[in-house]
């Protein structure tokens, strides 16, 4: 009871308040096979100091940057951010405790979020984004449910080649409310077959990645066409945003969604999270999006300022009428996501695609002249396929004693590429480091 205020009057009183005559009382309801019978299995109580040991020979045998050179992407990305914003983050006026629950008298709240938003929506050609959502997968999730609702149809077409843990996080959103998924297969070229679709008249969206989770840059214009003429909304996912700063932005191809990961804009990694979900549309199905959105107006003295001008959850309007039950959005990650946009510039954003895109094409060239078979023929961005073969395993755990760790195996989730692995190259890598991998795995 050490960390816990309460006395045992205290206890007794609020047992007493509701009926129990003790601890166990409250938990009486779970059956009594579900229950632990016996005392946990701890070791003994360490100091502080002996804590902080533990943990420090803990973390030493964990991989990380920079001490480890990892070439591992697959939705999560190791980028330069500028001081800038980190500085900027740790102010006081940013860094609170929780979103204010009444905005309107937090103009720079608003302001931040306002200014995040034109940024979004700059970078992906889109017309209107929301002030952001929990994360990628969630996301799209929520954008597909956006796409039944405005279609009024119950059944969405989705690439085998988003991130399968996006994947997996759609079903769990729209298997529950009776929702048809329809998984579309892959090609040859590590592209989307979206050949399946012609024909579903009653498709409310058609849905691919770009690039998608091979690192291949899908035919988003194709796409949007066949969703157009069934009738679909075409919602377009991407795990990472500054291909967009090289490839052209998925708005100018007729998406009508897009949504996705922000955490490469100036988040790091921090073993998984937090991220920041992306979400913009069209602005005539605005009132569909779910999330908040911030616009500026005038007051009565003609002065500029921000309002909350859409929040279309069930804290803000009747339950049934809601557009999503998210709670709040990832405030301080879409701030952050603001200042490093800001602070590297469009023509740094530019500058920064081409640097990866390049340094990704001499990883992907040393590998094919030392052997190895690129698995896929298509244009990617920041990761590629290579075929190392079944033998692998043994000189990839041999790397991880020399710290490099060789991507990630792909047979987890595709057991047709057993063998083949996934590799991520950003600005973080420098040439040395690329061709120390080269030379390893051809010895």
């Amino acid at each position: 009871m050490r960390y816990l205020p309460h006395t045992e009057e205290d206890v007794s009183s609020m047992l007493r308040a509701v009926g129990a005559e003790d601890m166990d009382d409250l938990f009486s309801m779970i059956p009594g096979s579900c229950k632990m019978d016996g005392s946990l299995n701890l070791p003994e109580a360490l100091t502080e100091w002996e804590l902080n040991t533990l943990m420090n020979n803990i973390s030493k045998k964990m991989a990380v940057s920079p001490a480890y050179k990892i070439f591992m992407g697959a939705g999560s990305y190791n980028h330069y951010i500028p001081e800038s914003v980190s500085y900027l983050l740790g102010r006081s006026e940013f860094s609170t405790a929780y979103t204010p629950y009444q905005p309107e008298i937090s103009q720079g709240t608003l302001q931040a979020i306002y200014e995040y938003q034109t940024l979004v929506t700059r970078l992906l050609g889109m017309e209107v984004a929301n002030a952001s959502m929990y994360d990628g997968a969630s996301a799209l999730a929520e954008a597909l449910l956006m796409a039944t609702r405005v279609t009024k149809r119950k059944k969405v077409a989705l690439s085998g080649l988003i991130h399968p843990y996006y994947r997996d996080v759609v079903r769990t959103y729209l298997e529950p409310g009776n929702y048809e998924i329809v998984e579309l297969p892959r090609l040859e070229n590590g592209k989307t077959d979206i050949s399946g679709v012609a024909g579903m008249d009653d498709l409310a969206a058609v849905a691919i990645q770009s690039p998608n989770f091979f690192g291949c840059i899908e035919d988003l214009r194709t796409t949007g066409e066949l969703a157009h003429e069934l009738g679909a909304l075409f919602v377009l996912s991407f795990t990472e945003p500054l291909a967009y700063g090289l490839f052209k932005n998925p708005g100018c191809q007729g998406a009508d969604i897009v949504c996705g990961e922000g955490q490469s804009l100036g988040i790091p990694q921090s073993f998984g999270g937090p991220g920041l979900g992306m979400f913009a549309c069209r602005m005539k199905h605005v009132r569909n999006m779910p999330g908040r959105l911030v616009g500026k107006t005038t007051d009565m003295d003609g002065r500029p300022g921000f309002v909350l001008t859409l929040a279309t959850r069930e804290q803000h309007i009747r339950r049934e009428k809601a557009k999503s039950n998210i709670c709040t959005n990832n405030s301080l990650c879409a701030l952050a996501s603001a200042m490093y946009m800001a602070s590297v510039g469009g023509t740094g954003i530019r500058e920064l695609a081409s640097l990866n895109y390049d340094k990704t094409e001499y990883l992907k060239r040393g590998l094919r002249e030392a052997g190895f078979v690129i698995t896929f023929d298509s244009p990617t961005f920041n990761e590629f396929v290579v075929k190392f073969g079944e033998d692998f395993k043994d000189t990839y755990k041999k790397l991880i004693e020399q710290r490099i760790v060789a991507g990630v195996s792909l047979a987890t989730w595709y057991p047709e590429l057993s063998g083949h692995y996934l590799l991520c190259v950003t600005e973080t890598m420098g040439r040395t480091d690329m061709d120390a991998l080269i030379k390893e795995v051809r010895s």
